[in-house]
């Protein structure tokens, strides 16, 4: 899987929607359809602090780092979720809340029909993007939501609001259209705004866990203890811990108990295809320790 490839085709329809929907809401006076300019420019925004924390995070360990910089995709993906998210959420609210009380007239209705449809369509296209992207490094959706790829899960997340939050605006728009209520358009802005918020406070939640030192799932714990405890040479792990250090990049620390009589040569040999054995089964644990006890 390529992340930029899905970063960087994200923020290029986010840019042209942005154009567009703005164009429209001030020509028109629509606020469902501003509040759709607001969430593309924030996406553009978000994209692009995703992709700077994926070009961070490549930079080699340091004396400062020993671990290297994998947590800054995990903080980039914060500070997305918050702009993307939170932050247009709360704009998008305040916005359609003057529409509400004191709604003003739409004029143009079919453009901001097209540009929503439009904007419907560049979402569903960004999805297939990260869906082919997937089905390239064999994975699924489900695997994705479960990994530690906060950047992507953003910017999936960023899509699926997308394509829900046009679809609420298109029809807020028809019956604003068909009744001529036009407090109908600031009620479907509004609702965007509130699906804005509910994604970003469960995207920031699941960065924080990340971010403070999040462990491997404990299916993963499970398996890594079966791998060394099925070894003839180990007794018993006596201490497990681990930390996500990336989506790419676990640290794992082991403290075995070995059988008696093994001298250290036989221990080392031990450590060694116990640690090849975890490694080829989790790619992602780039850093092992294992700590020999008596």
């Amino acid at each position: 899987m390529r992340p930029q490839v899905i970063i960087v085709a994200t923020m290029l329809l986010s840019g042209g929607l942005f154009v567009l929907n703005l164009i429209v809401a001030l020509q028109s006076g629509s606020k469902a359809v501003l509040s759709q300019a607001v969430y593309t420019v924030t996406d553009l925004i978000g994209g692009a602090f995703i992709l700077w924390g994926f070009v961070a995070s490549q930079k080699p360990p340091t004396y400062d780092h020993p671990f290297g910089y994998g947590k800054e995709r995990f903080f980039w993906s914060f500070t997305a979720s918050l702009v993307t998210f939170t932050i247009a959420g709360v704009i998008v609210l305040i916005d359609s809340f003057g529409q509400i009380v004191d709604p003003a007239k739409i004029t143009d209705i079919p453009s901001s029909l097209a540009v929503l449809a439009a904007t419907l369509v560049a979402s569903l296209i960004g999805i297939l993007v990260t869906l082919r992207e997937l089905r390239r490094g064999q994975q699924t959706v489900t695997t994705l939501l479960e990994s530690a790829q906060q950047g992507l899960k953003s910017i999936f997340y960023q899509d699926i609001v997308s394509v829900l939050g046009s679809i609420v605006a298109f029809v807020g728009i028809a019956v604003v259209y068909l009744t001529h209520w036009t407090v109908v358009d600031g009620l479907a802005a509004f609702g965007v705004g509130v699906l804005m918020l509910a994604t970003g406070f469960v995207l920031a939640a699941e960065s924080r866990a990340l971010l403070v030192g999040k462990s491997v799932s404990p299916d993963q714990a499970r398996t890594i203890l079966q791998i060394v405890e099925r070894d003839a040479r180990v007794r018993k792990v006596r201490g497990f811990q681990s930390m996500m250090l990336g989506p790419d990049d676990t640290l794992v620390v082991l403290q075995v108990n070995f059988q008696d009589g093994l001298n250290t040569d036989q221990i080392e040999a031990a450590i060694d295809q116990v640690s090849l054995a975890i490694k080829q089964t989790f790619p992602a644990i780039r850093h092992l320790v294992i700590e020999p006890e008596s």
